[in-house]
């Protein structure tokens, strides 16, 4: 992805301004909500050491395969809870489309993340 395409955590702004900083380790999501949706834009672009990155160390894989098949189509955010700048925890529920082979489908779940310090994790989340 070029860094003036726009980014796919469907904000609108352009991949380098967006979750592409992030994905470098250039800053850190300030938000439950943010982690979440550049989370879902390394989905898209590939980024399994990123997923990794911020997976909290309690329940992190030891290894990320994506599909390069699976092809990430648009993000909605549900709801929140907490995750702010001066929250220790939070939660977002969200919905993500996807193509594969040739199929349409989608993934939601309810996202618990957790804060230590200045940084959020993704910690794990339910399938709905």
């Amino acid at each position: 992805m070029s860094v003036k395409d726009l980014c796919a955590c469907g904000l609108g702004e352009p991949y380098g301004e967006c979750c592409g900083p992030l994905h470098a380790g250039e800053r850190d999501a300030a938000t439950a909500e943010q982690l979440m949706r550049s989370r879902y834009s390394a989905f898209a672009v590939g980024d399994a050491d990123y997923l990794l990155r911020t997976w909290h160390p309690k329940t992190r894989p030891a290894e990320l395969d994506l599909d390069p098949a699976q092809r990430w189509l648009r993000l909605e955010i549900l709801s929140r809870t907490g995750g702010g700048p001066f929250d220790a925890e939070g939660t977002v529920d969200f919905r993500a489309l996807y193509r594969h082979d040739g199929a349409t489908g989608s993934l939601t779940e309810h996202s618990r993340f957790t804060r230590r310090g200045k940084t959020w994790f993704y910690v794990d989340g339910d399938h709905g």
